[in-house]
């Protein structure tokens, strides 16, 4: 039985910083944007949401008649930690081994107070493979974040983190998998429509 994710990035912050769990709002005024969206995506799917507002306002506007399932703080963004709302070049400028260190070779390296590449893909694993397995053989529309869209790309890809990183993930932009008797499989990635 085959079970098909359909994860969408929340519309722009506008933000010009590392944002992770900082509750900042989406730009949801391309309604145009919206509306296709909505409209490419399978009329009977499941939608879930991150816990945060921009992922769960964006949910709301592709929602149409999906069923809602309950938030889930699983498929947050990346914790950015001490290094929130900072730009890469203050954090660079105070201590640029680390940073460098979390980007060229994302891995077991975290910011301080948050989280390494390798724990967020573990959380965001655990709670895609929970959906897969609680709604099997259904289509399941997933709003959340560059990072917990990304890592499931590696993941589905059998890509290393810094392959996965060659990936761009836009606002608004989907991306495909599937997952087939727990082995998972990349469709499109990045889909503007």
């Amino acid at each position: 039985m085959i079970t098909r994710f359909h994860l969408v990035r929340h519309g722009p912050t506008h933000a010009r910083s590392m944002v992770g769990w900082t509750d900042l709002p989406a730009d949801l005024s391309d309604t145009a944007a919206l509306a296709r969206l909505s409209a490419a995506l399978p009329e009977d799917a499941l939608l879930i949401s991150s816990d945060l507002s921009r992922a769960i306002a964006t949910a709301d506007a592709i929602a149409g008649a999906r069923r809602r399932l309950p938030h889930a703080p699983e498929l947050r963004e990346i914790h950015f930690g001490g290094w929130e709302l900072r730009t890469w070049r203050e954090v660079d400028a105070e201590a640029p081994e680390h940073i460098r260190a979390f980007w060229e070779t994302p891995g077991d390296v975290a910011p301080p107070g948050g989280e390494s590449w390798n724990q967020l893909q573990a959380r965001v694993s655990a709670r895609m493979d929970a959906l897969a397995q609680a709604h099997a053989g259904a289509d399941i529309v997933v709003v959340g974040h560059f990072g917990q869209i990304l890592c499931q790309v590696q993941r589905a890809a059998r890509l290393s983190a810094t392959e996965a990183f060659a990936h761009k993930i836009d606002n608004l932009s989907v991306t495909r998998m599937s997952v087939t008797n727990g082995r998972w499989d990349l469709g499109d990635v990045n889909q503007i429509l």
